[in-house]
């Protein structure tokens, strides 16, 4: 095994672990330890890996629903992936989470089932991305939204929204969850 396949092994591991530590009902039986800026950035480096791994799908997710935007939309994309991932309502990963419903309309998140390619185009933008995947599977970056599970652009008012408790605000996202008060 050379250096560096042997550094992205352990990359994937440790993402692996922090992912679990977060999901409900998991038990972690190996210690957690932080993943390195160095560590992420081995983890599909061009952006074109298949979405099989923690830190690739949420990377892919930002990038995604957020690239170009300011660092604060970024951090909250992530911070909703994070927030759904720790709720019993949603699946134990984060591919899981991201790929919830299917690749076709209805999904869970726009990018997933727009029917174009998924590989990334801009690679500074990514680096971003992937950046910020790191820290909050570190749990790294405060939570901006509140504990919000659904976000959408300024640009659209889906019917759910309606729903929901409005928890945040972007420049470019409103951010939600149910309104716990008005369940009880």
């Amino acid at each position: 095994m050379t250096a560096a396949s042997a550094l992205l092994a352990e990359a994937v591991q440790k993402a692996e672990i922090l992912e679990q530590v977060v999901a409900p009902n998991v038990k972690v039986t190996e210690p957690t330890v932080p993943l390195s800026e160095q560590e992420a950035q081995v983890i599909d480096p061009e952006g074109s890996d298949p979405l099989e791994e923690p830190l690739t799908c949420l990377a892919r997710s930002i990038y995604w629903e957020a690239k170009g935007v300011p660092g604060r939309d970024m951090e909250s994309v992530a911070n909703v992936v994070m927030n759904r991932l720790a709720d019993e309502a949603f699946p134990n990963t984060i591919c899981d989470v991201v790929k919830q419903g299917s690749e076709q309309s209805p999904c869970q998140f726009s990018w997933w089932c727009d029917g174009r390619p998924d590989e990334v185009v801009e690679n500074d933008a990514y680096e971003v991305a992937k950046e910020v995947a790191r820290q909050a599977l570190n749990q790294e970056l405060p939570d901006h939204t509140d504990g919000a599970l659904y976000f959408h652009d300024r640009t659209v008012h889906p019917s759910w929204a309606n729903e929901f408790l409005l928890t945040a605000e972007t420049d470019s996202f409103l951010f939600y969850r149910p309104d716990i008060a008005s369940a009880k």
